[in-house]
């Protein structure tokens, strides 16, 4: 292999270790998940699903207190005032509710997007969501590794057979950086908090074994389209909130079709 092909290998690998160093976090990820401390629903939406499940579980409190309703062609609408409730997540969502929105355009407004944003960083600064600007410097440093490989390979390759040997060199390196990409913002401990808490709380096979409502949004902020479909089939079809439909429909059991217990009509 040329020698200079050695520097192109050396600079994708030095690419490969910064990324791997901006994405690290600086949190408890080696730990077991303290489970003790439990985020709120919509923190554990967040981490689950981003920014639309956050949103979704606010809806759904807000909806088990009347605030909020299935308007038309899939949107969600105003139904009062916002109850007592001191929750950022759910009053910033209530508060961009000036018109029915679908749930798409709603978790983009304004008020609900400075609520999530906000939530981003408390979890952000526990160890649970990775930073964007650093998972967007470590993308496009990993979006250079497989490009410095393939660009050493033109380079210094004279022959076919050495671009070959190139490119195998630089195989693994562009591999893991393919991988890295597909990481998602939650961080390690998160992921196992989310085990953790999915072990602790099976979703159950009827509505009716539950009647708390803080525990309903607890299943959905785990669960997301399953749990809504199980205790608010109504609420989430007419208000769009889930993601597949389809198959929300074809795994909901049918002895728990039609309005879920407690769910209050649209």
């Amino acid at each position: 292999m040329p020698t200079g092909m050695w520097w192109f290998i050396g600079a994708a690998c030095g690419q490969l270790v910064f990324a791997v160093v901006l994405l690290r976090t600086r949190s408890r990820e080696s730990g077991a998940p303290r489970t003790d401390d439990v985020p709120p629903p919509q923190a554990l939406a967040l981490l689950r699903g981003g920014r639309r499940a956050a949103v979704t579980v606010a809806l759904v409190a807000l909806h088990q207190r009347g605030a909020v309703a299935a308007g038309r062609k899939h949107t969600i609408r105003a139904n009062g005032g916002p109850g007592r409730t001191r929750d950022p997540v759910q009053l910033g969502v209530h508060r961009a509710l000036h018109r029915a929105f679908a749930l798409r355009d709603l978790a983009l407004r304004p008020e609900a997007r400075r609520a999530v944003d906000a939530l981003h960083g408390e979890l952000r600064a526990t160890g649970l969501l990775r930073s964007p600007a650093r998972r967007g410097a470590a993308g496009t440093l990993l979006g250079c590794v497989p490009l410095t490989v393939g660009v050493g390979a033109y380079a210094t390759g004279p022959s076919n057979t050495v671009q070959a040997a190139v490119l195998a060199a630089g195989a693994l390196p562009a591999l893991v950086a393919v991988v890295l990409l597909r990481l998602p913002p939650a961080t390690r401990a998160a992921r196992l908090l989310l085990a953790e808490l999915r072990a602790r709380y099976p979703l159950p096979a009827h509505r009716r074994e539950v009647t708390d409502g803080g525990l309903v949004q607890l299943y959905v902020a785990l669960y997301g389209d399953p749990a809504l479909s199980l205790f608010l089939p109504r609420f989430s079809s007419e208000g769009g909130l889930l993601d597949r439909p389809w198959e929300a429909e074809r795994n909901r059991p049918p002895t728990d079709r039609g309005a879920a217990g407690g769910e209050r009509p649209g």
